[in-house]
């Protein structure tokens, strides 16, 4: 069985690097005899737009793909994703944090630090609300939490393995390489990796098609599926869609926005044509 999903972000327009990517999982699904699902990553409810969510819909359909009804709503589910919170905090592997981004960028680029080291999530965090020993109590509300990513590798034997190519990463190296990454948002309950994760496990995802900028954040979803016992799907990561330049598109993008080249006229088969599809 071939199953896989399209996450879309109802904050702004579809746009040519989206369509490659959705109708890139459509017909690798369709090709296979497999399901495509959408979901809609609207976890972040101050950025989300009922119009953007309309508009989505409305472009994936003209382009021709289709899907399950209803589709998976992310803030639907947040006492999913706040039960395996609560999980990995009995495990003594979350820890509240308080630092602001600034805070972060500031701690990270002090002098003795050196150049600021980058991970999946950006600056690698410098582990500046990170406890000597597990917290005890309950999980804490509205407050961010952060997985403690050395203790956390610390309970994993051999590799993680995930199947593209053939690839591996090794626990040990996270600590330094991605850093206690927030697994919980203060504003949002939750944060993209814990939900992408319980979501493609409650979906039955066995693909995870997506862009490769999202690549270095698979070590991070695999190492969790790891903790929680959930089953790894094989991820294809994607060439990505660039402007002339060679940098890759971004919701800001609105002259290449699917919406603007449909009100030019283009039809299902030029958007193919333009992503190499």
């Amino acid at each position: 069985m071939f199953v896989t999903r399209f996450a879309p972000s109802p904050t702004g327009p579809l746009h040519l690097g989206h369509a490659y990517s959705a109708i890139l999982a459509h017909d690798m699904a369709r090709a296979a005899g497999g399901t495509f699902h959408l979901r809609i990553d609207d976890l972040d409810q101050t950025r989300a737009r009922p119009a953007w969510e309309a508009q989505i819909l409305d472009d994936l359909a003209w382009l021709g793909l289709d899907w399950p009804h209803p589709a998976l709503r992310q803030s639907t589910r947040l006492s999913r994703y706040r039960a395996a919170l609560a999980r990995l905090w009995d495990m003594g592997l979350l820890y509240p944090c308080r630092c602001t981004r600034s805070d972060i960028r500031a701690a990270a680029s002090a002098p003795q630090e050196g150049a600021p080291l980058q991970g999946p999530d950006g600056v690698v965090y410098p582990g500046t609300c990170r406890p000597a020993a597990r917290p005890n109590g309950a999980m804490p509300e509205d407050t961010a939490l952060r997985l403690d990513m050395a203790r956390a590798c610390a309970t994993l034997s051999g590799p993680l393995i995930y199947l593209e190519k053939g690839e591996t990463m090794t626990p040990h190296d996270l600590p330094e390489t991605v850093g206690d990454v927030v697994i919980a948002r203060r504003d949002m309950g939750a944060s993209y990796h814990i939900a992408v994760v319980l979501d493609d496990t409650d979906q039955a995802i066995t693909h995870v098609i997506r862009g490769d900028d999202l690549r270095d954040a698979t070590q991070i979803h695999v190492l969790l599926q790891r903790l929680l016992a959930l089953p790894t799907p094989t991820y294809h990561h994607h060439r990505l869609i660039r402007d002339e330049t060679g940098k890759r598109l971004a919701k800001r993008d609105d002259a290449r926005a699917i919406a603007t080249y449909r009100a030019a006229g283009a039809t299902p088969q030029n958007i193919r044509a333009m992503v190499g599809l």
